[in-house]
């Protein structure tokens, strides 16, 4: 039978975006090129689906480590950054888990449904994070891991390098930096992996997001001991095949990339002339608004055909904050005109 605590669980809920503009889920908003699609095509033509997937996938993880600058074995590949998640709970000893609040919500969604516990420690007004306070908590609760998402979501903020240098140094457990958001991020991490340290990266937000793959980069070692709670051929033979084909054409989604953080400044400039709205700074693709009545606004856009998350329901820190997705230019002009209207 079921468990009591997970029968207590909400399940993790997507809404219906048919027919809206959909800036909710940090995705990328640009199809492929047409030239580039075809080609694609073609190359998932030659899949033989009557196999299993390559189990270990070495060509797709040397190509990803060279892309890295590390060894093939020292990634991990799974069913988008989630399946590691669980997968980096399931392998390490038992023990309370820490991380910033409001963070990332599958961390403690994912360690619940495992029975480990969480222990958060919360940000300042401004989300940033206090490491001292962080090693405190990780001290008194005996913590075995801590995530760090950098940036932040649903916040966007990076932290600086010496808040993360100084947990990385300060903490005896495994430290998840988590890069969801790398491609739109002035700085990454991966220079800090060590026998305590490990990166966590999608390609979900560059583009790839109904692939759902994920890669976990750390010491080979450690990487070695993690494969042994991977599922076999966990990442299956089209996912394969597309992420081998797009990352020989990384440069169309860098540049797409580098288009969203264009936007994203735009975006914010614009937000910030808005009177009634609190904008926060954001290194993501998603940017991070208070308003006076985040429900009312957030109803309003959507009955405008315009979906994007309203974080108020999380409480603290997050009350009247809504987040929202930088989409294409037009998109985002229709938020503008949408967003303008509500306010006044």
């Amino acid at each position: 039978m079921i468990r009591k605590d997970i029968k207590a669980l909400a399940a993790y809920h997507v809404p219906d975006s048919t027919g809206l503009i959909k800036l909710d889920a940090m995705e990328n908003p640009f199809s492929l090129p047409d030239d580039l699609r075809e080609a694609w095509v073609n190359e998932l033509a030659q899949v033989e689906i009557n196999r299993y997937p390559d189990a270990d996938m070495q060509g797709l993880r040397e190509q990803i480590a060279k892309q890295e600058g590390l060894q093939a074995e020292q990634v991990l590949l799974g069913n988008g950054s989630d399946e590691i998640i669980q997968m980096l709970l399931l392998a390490n000893e038992p023990g309370v888990c820490v991380t910033p609040a409001p963070t990332f919500v599958m961390y403690e969604l994912i360690s619940r449904w495992l029975k480990r516990s969480v222990a958060s420690v919360p940000l300042a007004k401004d989300f940033s994070l206090d490491a001292d306070q962080f090693l405190k908590l990780c001290a008194r609760e005996k913590a075995i891991m801590a995530f760090l998402a950098c940036p932040n979501n649903p916040t966007g903020n990076l932290y600086p390098e010496e808040t993360i240098v100084k947990i990385t140094k300060g903490f005896n457990g495994l430290v998840v930096i988590d890069e969801a958001y790398a491609p739109f991020s002035e700085r990454t991490h991966t220079h800090l992996i060590a026998p305590n340290v490990v990166v966590l990266r999608t390609f979900s937000k560059l583009g790839w997001a109904g692939l759902r793959l994920g890669y976990l980069l750390g010491e080979a070692g450690f990487i070695a001991d993690l494969n042994k709670v991977r599922m076999p051929y966990n990442i299956n033979s089209l996912t394969q095949a597309s992420a081998r084909f797009f990352l020989q054409h990384s440069d169309v989604f860098q540049k797409q990339a580098r288009d969203i953080c264009f936007e994203r400044n735009r975006m914010t400039a614009s937000l910030m002339a808005l009177d009634g709205v609190e904008v926060f700074p954001s290194q993501a693709n998603f940017i991070l608004i208070r308003v006076k009545d985040a429900d009312s606004v957030f109803e309003a856009l959507k009955t405008g055909g315009i979906l994007i998350k309203n974080m108020h329901a999380h409480g603290g820190l997050l009350r009247q904050c809504l987040r929202i997705t930088v989409g294409s230019k037009d998109e985002n002009n229709a938020l503008l005109v949408a967003l303008r209207e509500v306010m006044v």
